[in-house]
């Protein structure tokens, strides 16, 4: 079947009752037929409950589908999914190779928590590509990517990366939240763990937070075991929602990709506009990889005001009365979010000509997103 199909039908329930949607089943306590029954359960039997139930089990399988991966680990929020694939790929001291446009709440994860594991953090360029062979010593660890990056929309060469990472035996981990899982797929890319924030596209409605990492093989055992020890536990009201924001995904995706490359386009053409951060448009330095690796856009992206300075780029943003002022993105409604107090960068400096901010466009119309943005440029 076709992508789109296999998302219709993939997590469906089959306990022949007949149910488009499974059922919300709420459970801790899973009682068994026999002893050998409750410690080596047979089937699909759960013997507790936090291993979820259904529609948990129908939402690992659809995402599994959509990696076509061997297991599909479930976190409370997008931040537990990246870290519990870090932890499950790093198996001894050493060095982390980390790309130096990750997600902020992950650094600090690194920065803090890594060393307690006896493995020191180093941050790299996200456009170092096959050069990562440079920085891969017997010490390294791990590789950690994000492509793009959530603020300033660099794209790794993730091809290029997990080469090099394979021939020197280190696990790699990226966070695919940005492609949704159906815009690339990491793993075919060589990539181990996939990790990606459920609460931005496939929930799509900004009700609840939720993560997954996907693997194959070996690091998919691995994977299984880790979700375990660590008791992670997602509610099933949740995996509900998740798996009924999956089912019009790539609907959604499309309407982000045509409204965000038109506002993209607009912005690049304003006259207060200094550079547009979307590696969809042809002006985007790394837009060679995107036209080779992604089948598509999300609506997340940025763009630099002209010699505007960072309290100035808030100001834009308190003018908009359409675009919400918030975190996160992929939900149906458009966000606006100044970035430059966010930034940290130290393999590269961040050096802009002005304010950055980032638009998460969403299903408004286009016309009426164009009008706020104007009115909120005007006065610059």
């Amino acid at each position: 079947m076709k992508r789109d199909t296999r998302i219709i039908h993939s997590g469906r329930s089959d306990e022949g009752d007949g149910l488009v949607n499974p059922a919300i089943k709420r459970a801790s306590t899973v009682l068994a037929p026999s002893t050998s029954e409750l410690y080596e359960p047979t089937g699909s039997r759960r013997h507790y409950g936090r291993g979820g139930v259904a529609p948990n089990r129908e939402l690992r399988d659809a995402i599994r589908g959509l990696y076509e991966a061997d297991h599909c680990a479930l976190a409370p929020s997008g931040l537990a999914s990246v870290v519990l694939a870090i932890r499950t790929a790093i198996r001894g001291s050493g060095e982390a190779l980390i790309s130096d446009g990750v997600y902020g709440p992950v650094r600090r994860f690194c920065d803090e928590e890594l060393p307690r594991l006896g493995v020191t953090p180093v941050y790299y360029d996200p456009r170092i590509g096959a050069g990562i062979a440079s920085l891969i010593t017997a010490n390294t660890a791990l590789i950690a990517l994000e492509s793009p990056s959530s603020l300033t929309f660099e794209l790794q060469d993730v091809p290029a990366i997990a080469s090099a990472a394979k021939e020197a035996g280190v696990p790699t981990v990226v966070d695919d939240t940005w492609t949704a899982g159906i815009l690339m797929n990491p793993l075919e890319m060589g990539i181990d763990y996939a990790a990606q924030a459920l609460t931005k596209y496939v929930g799509g409605h900004s009700d609840f937070l939720m993560g997954a990492v996907a693997a194959r093989g070996d690091a998919a055992k691995r994977l299984a075991d880790r979700e375990k020890l660590y008791g992670l536990h997602v509610s099933p009201d949740d995996a509900f929602l998740a798996l009924r924001g999956l089912r019009t995904l790539p609907l959604r995706l499309e309407r982000a990709e045509s409204a965000s490359l038109e506002i993209a386009r607009r912005l690049e053409a304003h006259p207060k506009i200094s550079r547009v951060l979307h590696p969809a448009l042809p002006s985007h330095p790394d837009h060679g990889i995107y036209t080779r690796d992604f089948s598509g856009a999300a609506g997340c992206f940025s763009f630099i005001l002209k010699d505007i300075s960072a309290r100035e780029g808030e100001a834009v943003v308190d003018r908009l009365k359409l675009f919400g002022i918030g975190f996160s993105w992929g939900g149906y409604e458009s966000l606006a979010l100044s970035c430059d107090r966010q930034i940290r960068r130290t393999a590269v400096p961040w050096k802009a000509e002005g304010a950055l901010l980032r638009l998460s466009i969403g299903l408004e119309d286009i016309e009426d997103l164009w009008a706020d943005l104007e009115q909120a440029l005007i006065t610059l």
